[in-house]
């Protein structure tokens, strides 16, 4: 029998409907995890085009893989208020020609071709934001060739991206002193500046320290609500007082203390991942109102993560991408975990990120099974 088939809760994105997110075990709707998000938003679909999800639909995102991820973010605000028009709020250069009707990455003709001619800083801007804010600006481009454009805040030296013939979704951060959006013909020569010819669409502003999903506006500011995903499994499935909780999971930048939580929905019986810093998860382990565990590895943000954590008296372990990286002989165990949540408990630090499989077992894996389960 595999790893998953043993698995008393089995999360591998693939089900959902409105409101909820199916698990692959068990199959009564016990494992079931509630969903909402308040407005809609958008996903890459299985054949690469950028969809619009409805609210309280979740989004199994297919960005750079074969195999979908749930996909958790946080509030965010699109601060471009025609993300997919150039030809009305922004501003622009005497040597810049816009072409509407272009195939855009969502598959219709949203899309924008821009030329701009030799021997001149042209650009387009758009303004937004506050001074002394960390900000992303983001868009996707393309060209018929090869070429680099620059794509700034517009009060800085250009920031030089390299095109090719396929759509690519490109980013930048910065703090905001006095600029907005640019795009220019930035070749790097002062002040000669090459003519040049490439497609935009679906450009985007959000106060944050990395892009998220696309946030489509028309005329105005937009804000996709942050996706929440809670209450997985219940006293019918599981009441275990030891056990292996698994994630894979590739977490987001920490915004707040994002936690994922295995309880019985109080403060006084928890396991708890956490984003405790900008390179740190920490893990707790809560019995009885008294802390059992608390680990603080390093963590690479942004990339793919396999955590598990076995738990049983006076025995904890910790494994990390194929690694057994703590052991605790000591300690209580909670008693009656029933509930996984992407989130804690009684507070909004909700999780963002992309879960590709999470898995709760009522027995503790074996060293080789834990570290077979994390290996990346």
């Amino acid at each position: 029998m595999s790893l998953a088939n043993e698995a008393s809760l089995l999360l591998i994105p693939s089900g959902y409907k409105s409101g909820k997110v199916y698990s692959v075990f068990p199959t009564d709707g016990d494992g079931d995890f509630t969903f909402s998000r308040g407005s809609d938003g958008t996903r890459v679909g299985a054949g690469g085009l950028v969809e619009t999800i409805s609210s309280n639909i979740p989004r199994l995102d297919y960005s750079n893989s074969d195999c979908p991820s749930l996909l958790l973010e946080p509030q965010r605000t699109n601060l471009v208020t025609q993300s997919e028009d150039l030809s009305t709020t922004w501003l622009k250069s005497g040597g810049v020609t816009l072409t509407s009707g272009q195939i855009s990455p969502k598959g219709d003709t949203s899309a924008y071709k821009v030329q701009m001619t030799s021997g001149a800083n042209n650009y387009l801007y758009i303004g937004g934001g506050t001074n002394g804010v960390e900000y992303t600006i983001s868009g996707y481009f393309k060209a018929d060739s090869s070429i680099n454009i620059g794509f700034s805040d517009g009060s800085v030296s250009p920031n030089s991206i390299d095109l090719t013939t396929d759509w690519k979704r490109f980013s930048f951060t910065f703090t905001r002193n006095g600029g907005g959006l640019q795009i220019d013909n930035y070749f790097g020569v002062s002040p000669s500046q090459q003519a040049k010819t490439f497609y935009v669409w679906g450009v985007q502003m959000e106060a944050g320290s990395y892009a998220t999903s696309y946030i489509k506006t028309t005329g105005s500011i937009i804000t996709r609500q942050k996706d929440i995903c809670i209450n997985g499994g219940d006293a019918n499935l599981f009441n275990i007082s030891e056990g292996t909780l698994f994630v894979d999971t590739t977490p987001f930048e920490r915004e707040a203390t994002d936690r994922i939580t295995l309880s019985n929905n109080n403060y006084n019986n928890r396991i708890i991942i956490s984003k405790v810093n900008a390179t740190q998860l920490q893990f707790f382990v809560i019995s009885n109102n008294s802390t059992s565990l608390i680990y603080t590895p390093n963590i690479n943000y942004n990339s793919r993560n396999k955590i598990a954590i076995t738990f049983k008296q006076n025995e904890f372990k910790i494994y990390l991408n194929g690694l057994l990286k703590y052991t605790d002989p000591f300690g209580n165990v909670p008693t009656g975990l029933n509930d996984l949540s992407f989130k804690g408990i009684g507070n909004s630090l909700y999780w963002s990120g992309k879960i590709h499989d999470t898995r709760v077992y009522d027995r503790v894996l074996t060293q080789a099974e834990a570290i077979e389960l994390t290996t990346l």
